[in-house]
């Protein structure tokens, strides 16, 4: 088997994000971990990201990777968030989705962020400028995410 290497995407429009919103799915993180520095207009996610790239075709017994990440959004002129508090530090958060919905005036617009749990931010864009960066820190986990409903 070919050793895997980190990813690393940008997205400039909305078919990018796409790609790297898949990648993306299931990655978690905490409230802590969410950065937005206004002076410098860049928003910045650290997660731990399941890597469906590397799970497919691998047994539901094999272990499966888990691997550190940045998201980077540059260009943001706001944030807005819907439940997403740092007032507790231990929750933790699984990212669903990422999208951009253009503004009537190109190329500036919205990327959302939708976790697990209804919560949301919406960050106000002069364009689309997103980075996804995988580090080298990986480890095994056993447990692959799961969108099933629970059975009682």
């Amino acid at each position: 088997m070919a050793e895997s290497r980190p990813l690393r995407l940008i997205a400039e429009d909305a078919d990018d994000l796409t790609v790297i919103s898949a990648s993306l799915q299931d990655s978690v993180t905490k409230a802590e971990n969410l950065k937005f520095e206004a002076r410098r207009r860049r928003f910045t996610i650290e997660l731990n990201r399941f890597r469906w790239e590397e799970s497919i075709g691998k047994k539901k017994s094999e272990p499966k990777t888990r691997i550190r990440s940045l998201l980077a959004i540059d260009g943001v002129l706001s944030v807005k968030t819907r439940g997403i508090t740092k007032s507790d530090p231990d929750m933790v958060y699984s990212l669903l989705s990422a999208t951009f919905t253009p503004d009537a005036e190109a190329p500036g617009g919205v990327v959302t962020l939708m976790f697990a749990g209804d919560g949301e931010l919406a960050l106000e864009v002069e364009a689309l400028d997103v980075t996804m960066l995988d580090s080298d820190y990986e480890w095994t986990t056993r447990h692959t995410p799961s969108h099933e409903r629970r059975k009682r």
